[in-house]
This record gives structure tokens, C-alpha cells and sequence, in this order.
């Protein structure tokens, strides 16, 4: 019953939580409040990328009003904040590029299921081993290509499209150097000295919505004939589409399968991690499980309506709690007001100049890049660097799907590796001296040990990494004993190869006429000793509570050798 209610809690979303504890309207002022706030930093954001993903602004809005309200209302967070965010641009852009809008909405959806699986699955705890190299190489690698993307409409370069590949794209911008517009260069850099200089001084004004106004009004003033949103996207919707399902075939779903799965994984990275720096800031603890199964709800709505993928955003959540945001409620109030600006002032975006947008993502991909970190990690044993130069290549050279899958199974390699050589396999006979009962006093090794009996040690876990070695060393042992002692004290766990090595040793041993003696295993090993009859009733080996006792069996099996009457009594 008490499993049943803790597994109940842990999938009950924050926001019935709050309400449960009591929700005043001195409260709701304050979450109405931040919302305002984050909304205002979240519409200019929205809008770049989903620019920089290959979309219509639009798109980034609709994301952050059905995927941000979902995600604080249904999330396991007191403080999220969702939406679009710039760790998909990479993976949205190449999708749309290979299957068309429809292509990313199935995706989007299919990714969406596959977190709700996660989410109910117990998984949402493990995505904090995805190693730091990992994360820290990708995220790099995608603020790289978000900021090369952004070059062509910073510049106001003559270029009827830009390449997808960051080789190709950087060939075709070095070709249209010579049709760079001033008058659109001015505007970008102009933006940008304006979101260092306001982040600077005035930290806690909305930048990017301040220099968004001021970058229209001055294009506007001046009649400066540089590209804005109205003039790339003519035919911009006012308000929410309809809800609708994409096209859906067995072929299609096949073919995104891999994006949807990459999408799944930013989508849970992203959010958790966002979720544990919330958790930091406000002394709360967020519901790991349940924030993805919100995250996966969050992401099939906003496919049905059109749109992009979605996450927890930590600077929108920042933000949030900057802001005095308490509960969820300011997360959704967020999405409230972003959906009154498309339904009101959608014609204001018409004004925006890509090149103040272009500005924006340069300083998201700052962000992003976590230049601190990275050079940090390129301090560290070879291992680690070489990880996260790798995971930082293939994001820039190949494409993210493969940098996640190659990053995350050689960071698995690396790690069993190192689980191997830390694991010791020692002879205590040779040693000069061992604990009787694991404890402090030490005796002679070779004094104490009954004649015939080897004893030796396994320090660290056995899995399949370091089976075999564990039968080599037994086997290295050059003429049979009568008994060997296995001390497995040290041994906290105990897989399926592991379990058969054991099993493996003590039939070899039994071809010898030699009994293995397993002294002092733990819980768990025990149990997966135990599941191959070779537990404390099996008849094929002999467990000891302690060494001490081990010994004692050793010297009866020993004597009992030795006048020819094998008993393990």
C-alpha cells in the first residue's frame, strides 16, 4: 500500500500538488506576473527559432502556447517553463529538409509516445548518466551550427538558400561575400551590441524584446530595405490552427524513427536538467518520471497544432522563478499571454528584421556553447577529451542522431573499461598477509593456510568486462588445490556473465576434484548466485559467512582429501 501511494505521488503532476496545499490570489498575482515577464522574453525567442529551424515564426509561438502550457500544467516541475528551444533547431531543420513539415509533426508525435513510455517506465532517472563530454560535445556542436545558420541573414547575403552541410554552407557564404547589404550588417550588429550592452547593464530588462522593438523601428523609420519576417513570410496566420494528424505510413514512420528517438532524448536531457537547476534555485524537488511523461503529452499537442518540438527551457525557467514565478500556473500564464499576442498584434512581426533575429540566436548560441565548460573538459585524462572532441565533431561534421548514438556508446566502453581495470583478481596466498574475519589483525599467509587450499580475492564488481579474466587466474594456478576459496566481499555486484564464469570455475574445479569455497558474498551477488543453483543450498559449492569459517571448511574438506573420504560436511 505504501509502494502503491510513494509510485502515486511520483506520477501526480506539481501543479494538483500546489493546489492541494492551498492556492491563493496573492499567489496567482505573483505566477500572472512572471508570466507576463517570461512571455515577453519568450516571443522574440519563439520566433528566431523556429526561423532557424526552417520554419515560420508563427510555428515557435503556437510551440510555447500548447506545448508551454502543457508542460507546466502536466510536468513534475513547481517551476518549468517549455517551449522551443535551441538544442532541436538542428534536428528540425534537417527533418524538414528530408521529409517535409509532415515528416517533423510525426516525428514530433512519435516522440511524444516515446516519453510518456519513458516517463511510466521508471526511465527518468537514468538520463543523469548520459556522461558530462556528451552533453557538453553536442550542445557545443549545436550551438556551432546554429550560429552559422544565422550568417546569410546577418550579413543580408544574395543567397537563394544555404546549404544543410556545415562544410557546403561555409563554401557558399566565402562565395556571396561580395553581395553583403550594410545596411542589413548595421542593423544585426547594431542588435547585438544592444543584447550585450542591456545584459550588461541592465540584466534583469528583457533584451531580446527591447532590441527586437527598437531594431523594427529603426528599419521602419529609416525605410531601410533590408528582409524582415513580413517580407520572407507574406501569408503569416493570426491566432491557433485547427488541430489535425499528419499523414501517417508505415514507410514514414520508419523513416523518422530516428529523429523521434533523438527528439525523445534532447527533449528528457534537457528538461530534467533544466528541472534539477530549478530544483537548485527554489529548494524543491522536482518529479523526474512525471516531467517526462508532461514533456511527451506536451510534444503530441503541439504536433497536432502544427507545432515545433518542445522542452523545458532553463533560461525561460530562470527567468520564471526571477520573477517571483511559485507554482506552474506561471508557466501557463506564460502561454496565455503569448496566445493574446497572436490572436491581437500577430502584424506587429511583420516589422522584425532577420538580421536582429539573426542577433538573438548568436547570443543563444553563446549560451549554448558553455565555452567554460568545454575548456574545462579539455583538461581532463585523454578518455574524456577524446569523447568530447568526438561527440563535438560528428554534431558539426556528420549529423546529431549519429554524434548522440557514437557519443553515448563509446562513453559506455570507456566506462567498462575502467570498471575492469579497476577490478583486482589477487592471490592471497602469495601475499604477505591477510584480515581474519576481514578485520584488523594480520597473521603469515602461508603459515595459516591448510595445505592444499588456495585463496583468493575479487576486489570490485564481476560483469562480463571481467569474467574471463576471473577464470584465467584461476586457471593460471599451476597445480590443482584441493580447495579454493573464493573472498567476495568486495564484490557489490554480480551479472549474468559473472554468474556463469562462477559456474564455469566450479566445474572446472570439480573435474580436479577441487571444491570452491565462496567466503563472505553479498546481497546481491547471493541472489543471482542462488537464481543458478549455485546459492547456500547448492550442493556444488560451499558458502562462508566470513573467512574464518572459511578456513574451517577448507581444513575438513582438506583433511578429508587426505585420508581419501571427500566430504563437504
Amino acid at each position: 500500500m505504501m509502494v502503491d501511494s510513494a509510485r502515486l505521488t511520483a506520477f501526480t503532476p506539481k501543479l494538483v500538488t500546489v493546489i492541494g496545499e492551498g492556492y491563493s490570489t496573492g499567489h496567482f498575482r505573483r505566477d500572472a506576473l512572471a508570466g507576463l515577464i517570461v512571455a515577453i522574453v519568450a516571443l522574440p525567442l519563439a520566433m528566431a527559432l523556429a526561423i532557424a529551424s526552417g520554419a515560420s515564426p508563427d510555428k515557435g509561438i503556437v510551440t510555447s502556447v500548447v506545448a508551454g502550457f502543457l508542460i507546466s500544467a502536466l510536468g513534475g516541475s513547481r517551476v518549468q517553463v517549455g517551449g522551443p528551444t535551441g538544442a532541436f533547431v538542428v534536428v528540425v531543420f534537417n527533418v524538414i529538409a528530408q521529409h517535409g513539415y509532415d515528416g517533423l509533426l510525426l516525428a514530433t508525435m512519435m516522440a511524444g509516445i516515446i516519453l510518456i513510455v519513458a516517463g511510466y517506465s521508471g526511465l527518468g532517472s537514468l538520463v543523469r548518466f548520459i556522461p558530462q563530454p556528451v552533453v557538453t560535445g553536442f550542445t557545443a556542436g549545436i550551438a556551432v551550427i546554429i550560429a552559422s545558420s544565422q550568417i546569410r541573414d546577418f550579413l543580408g547575403l544574395s543567397m537563394k538558400s544555404v546549404p544543410a552541410d556545415f562544410i557546403q554552407k561555409w563554401e557558399a557564404y566565402f562565395q556571396a561575400l561580395g553581395s553583403i547589404r550594410i545596411d542589413t550588417l548595421a542593423i544585426g550588429v547594431g542588435a547585438l551590441g544592444m543584447i550585450v550592452m542591456l545584459r550588461t547593464w541592465a540584466p534583469r530588462w528583457p533584451a531580446f524584446l527591447i532590441t527586437v522593438v527598437a531594431a523594427s523601428a529603426s528599419a521602419a523609420m529609416l525605410h531601410l530595405p533590408i528582409e524582415t519576417i513580413g517580407s520572407r513570410f507574406p501569408d503569416l496566420p493570426a491566432g491557433l490552427p485547427a488541430p489535425a494528424l499528419p499523414d501517417i505510413s508505415f514507410s514514414k514512420l520508419q523513416s523518422v524513427m530516428p529523429s523521434a528517438f533523438t527528439i525523445a532524448f534532447l527533449a528528457g536531457i534537457e528538461a530534467l536538467l533544466s528541472a534539477v537547476v530549478a530544483d537548485g534555485m527554489i529548494g524543491s524537488r522536482h518529479r523526474s518520471n512525471q516531467e517526462l511523461v508532461g514533456q511527451g503529452v506536451a510534444n503530441l499537442a503541439s504536433a497536432l497544432f502544427g507545432g515545433l518540438p518542445a522542452t523545458g527551457a532553463i533560461a525561460r525557467t530562470a527567468t520564471n522563478i526571477k520573477a517571483g514565478g511559485i507554482t506552474p500556473i506561471s508557466g501557463m500564464m506564460h502561454a496565455v499571454f503569448l496566445l493574446i499576442f497572436i490572436l491581437f498584434a500577430s502584424r506587429l512581426m511583420a516589422y522584425v528584421p532577420l538580421a536582429a533575429l539573426a542577433a538573438i540566436l548568436f547570443m543563444v548560441a553563446w549560451g549554448m556553447s558553455e565555452h567554460h565548460r568545454f575548456i574545462q573538459l579539455l583538461r581532463m585524462p585523454g578518455g574524456e577529451r577524446a569523447l568530447l572532441l568526438l561527440t563535438f565533431a560528428l554534431t558539426v561534421l556528420v549529423d546529431l542522431t549519429v554524434a548522440i548514438g557514437v557519443g553515448v556508446t563509446l562513453a559506455s566502453l570507456l566506462f567498462m573499461l575502467r570498471m575492469s581495470q579497476a577490478v583486482e583478481i589477487t592471490n592471497d596466498g602469495d601475499r604477505l598477509s591477510y584480515a581474519i574475519n576481514d578485520g584488523d589483525e594480520d597473521i603469515h599467509q602461508r603459515d595459516a593456510l591448510p595445505a592444499g587450499v588456495e585463496v583468493f580475492r575479487i576486489d570490485g564488481p564481476v560483469f562480463f568486462g571481467v569474467a574471463g579474466e576471473l577464470l584465467d587466474t584461476l586457471r593460471s594456478v599451476g597445480s590443482r588445490p584441493r580447495v579454493i576459496i573464493l573472498r567476495m566481499r568486495r564484490v557489490p555486484m554480480l551479472d549474468a556473465s559473472g554468474v556463469t564464469t562462477i559456474g564455469d570455475i566450479v566445474r572446472y574445479a570439480a573435474a580436479g576434484n577441487t571444491q570452491i569455497i565462496l567466503s563472505c558474498v553479498q546481497a546481491q551477488p547471493l541472489a543471482m548466485l542462488a537464481r543458478a543453483d549455485l546459492g547456500p543450498d547448492s550442493a556444488r559449492v560451499i558458502h562462508s559467512a566470513n573467512f574464518s569459517e572459511a578456513l574451517c571448511a577448507a581444513s575438513r574438506v582438506s583433511e578429508a582429501a587426505a585420508i581419501g573420504t571427500i566430504s563437504t560436511d
